[in-house]
């Protein structure tokens, strides 16, 4: 069997773009993680046409290019108008990249939501690889399913969040709606195996969808993760001023990131692409730096607004102690930080620009 780098078709094998082993395709998949060294490989359009994908559904002509994993009765979950999907992965059978941190993520979160925010407990999906329920394991047909169904039905007044803990990864653009020329993905468990999901596709599942008066926040703790979600603006510290400024990351094709007239709004960090695997000893309980700092900024100044939320997280960032100092019964059993991600600075990305010196923070 011929194997080249990008091309596919039934059962073929495409070589990683690093090391060069070889890796199964499936059916469909925009692009494969590699085994041996977790990069990221494209799979070229034109091998995922020939599995019925590629065409785009509903009409909109271009878009997913995997239909929407709609949720099982099994899966659960309240429909109140604040909900959440949390997902936290150890990524605890592979060695070479097991985490520390993401699952403490998760449970701090579910804690800030459900005590500070007024999220019902019923309407908060957790999805980790500690979960023994099948349908709250973090594979990729399990997350596309929960980003499903945290959009599904979403009308005016609705609260949204989503998060994500674990390994992110970045593959070169192939449709030129990247300015850096390059795709950012999150890894779900299963993600040798099925591949990473790629923002393209986070994009369409949970921006595109959000109508008039929903909002979306999506906190995201993973290297390569500062514009997961494609959305079109961007803002980031100037080092000439200290203030917080704006940057347009809409994409020169024309493509459109944004939603159907909601709210969508990133928390994220830039980072240096390396992801710090095991950097404390066994005993200690960890977080990971960019949740830690977010939910510290937010105990702080629970009336804060955008702009001092991102910098209080940046001096929290900063304070190289690595101890957590959260609130609660989770965040008090938490000793260290781990900067799992690599993240050094945070970034706040929008469907909209405003005001972020003015603008109060509300979830």
């Amino acid at each position: 069997m011929n194997m080249n780098y990008g091309s596919m078709g039934p059962g073929a094998m495409v070589r990683c773009r690093q090391c060069s082993s070889s890796i199964t395709a499936m059916p469909g998949a925009r692009a494969v993680q590699c085994m041996q060294c977790s990069c990221v490989t494209r799979v070229s359009g034109r091998g995922r046409q020939q599995h019925g994908y590629g065409q785009g559904y509903g009409g909109n002509g271009g878009g997913m290019l995997m239909p929407p994993m709609r949720p099982t009765p099994a899966f659960g979950g309240g429909r109140g108008k604040k909900r959440a999907v949390l997902i936290g992965i150890k990524y605890t059978n592979r060695r070479s990249c097991e985490l520390r941190g993401p699952i403490n993520d998760v449970k701090c979160m579910r804690y800030l939501l459900t005590e500070r925010f007024g999220f019902p407990n019923d309407c908060v999906l957790i999805l980790t690889d500690e979960e023994r329920n099948p349908c709250r394991q973090p594979t990729k047909d399990n997350i596309r399913m929960a980003m499903h169904w945290l959009v599904q039905g979403c009308s005016y007044g609705d609260s949204l969040v989503f998060q994500f803990s674990g390994l992110g990864a970045q593959v070169p653009d192939d449709d030129g709606d990247e300015l850096d020329g390059m795709d950012e993905a999150l890894c779900p468990v299963d993600s040798f195996q099925q591949g990473p999901i790629l923002d393209d596709e986070i994009n369409e599942a949970i921006v595109r969808p959000l109508v008039h008066g929903v909002k979306l926040h999506a906190i995201v703790d993973a290297c390569h993760s500062a514009t997961v979600l494609d959305l079109p603006y961007q803002c980031t510290v100037s080092k000439q001023t200290g203030r917080w400024r704006w940057r347009d990351e809409r994409p020169m094709t024309g493509a459109c990131k944004g939603t159907s007239g909601g709210q969508a709004v990133l928390i994220s960090g830039s980072s240096n692409g390396k992801s710090n695997m095991s950097v404390l000893p066994e005993p200690y309980a960890t977080i990971g730096a960019m949740t830690h700092s977010f939910i510290r900024a937010v105990e702080c100044e629970p009336r804060t607004t955008y702009g001092r939320l991102l910098t209080s997280m940046r001096a929290i960032m900063r304070d190289s102690s690595g101890n957590c100092n959260l609130q609660g019964p989770i965040g008090g059993s938490i000793r260290k930080v781990a900067n799992f991600s690599g993240v050094e600075e945070p970034q706040l990305s929008s469907a909209y620009k405003f005001d972020v010196e003015r603008e109060p923070f509300c979830m």
